[in-house]
């Protein structure tokens, strides 16, 4: 299956696949708006900004799987960044990132890349970088900074 058609849930839409992104470069996030790691999200942003023109995403998904770090209903969650870090990004609705209720999406990230120790997603913040041929070309961790990111971003963009 391509990772475009993985069902994912959108605030407002509902049910949907990620085929309208589909030709473009994604920076799939699992966010939650109390982690330590939310701070990411303004040069989330940044990247964003900079490189959408040349059919870059990035989609959030905001996850209180880790420690309820993401107490918000998922309705609240888009204008709380947006408030609070200027994201105009897509974020979705909450996810299950792991377990045994994980999204067919980020089944299908951990299944198909290497995280430390095991596959599972560990803590809020884990990036997946997807190639416009729906290629999962990389794996960052919660604690890589977005801006470390931007040369893979630019790679994957030619």
């Amino acid at each position: 299956m391509s990772i475009f058609d993985a069902k994912v849930e959108s605030v407002g839409e509902g049910m949907q696949t990620l085929q309208p992104y589909e030709g473009n470069v994604l920076l799939v996030v699992n966010t939650a708006s109390k982690c330590g790691f939310a701070s990411q999200m303004k040069p989330l942003q940044q990247l964003y900004d900079r490189y959408k023109e040349q059919g870059f995403y990035v989609l959030g998904f905001p996850s209180g799987q880790f420690m309820n770090q993401e107490p918000l209903d998922s309705e609240e969650i888009p204008d709380y960044f947006k408030e609070k870090y200027g994201v105009t990004f897509p974020i979705f609705k909450k996810t299950e990132v792991r377990g045994e209720n994980i999204s067919p999406l980020f089944q299908q990230l951990t299944n198909e890349t290497k995280g430390v120790g095991s596959n599972k997603i560990k803590w809020n913040f884990t990036k997946f970088l997807i190639g416009r041929d729906g290629t999962i070309l990389y794996r960052y961790s919660p604690s890589t900074n977005p801006e470390k990111i931007e040369i893979d971003i630019k790679e994957a963009l030619k």
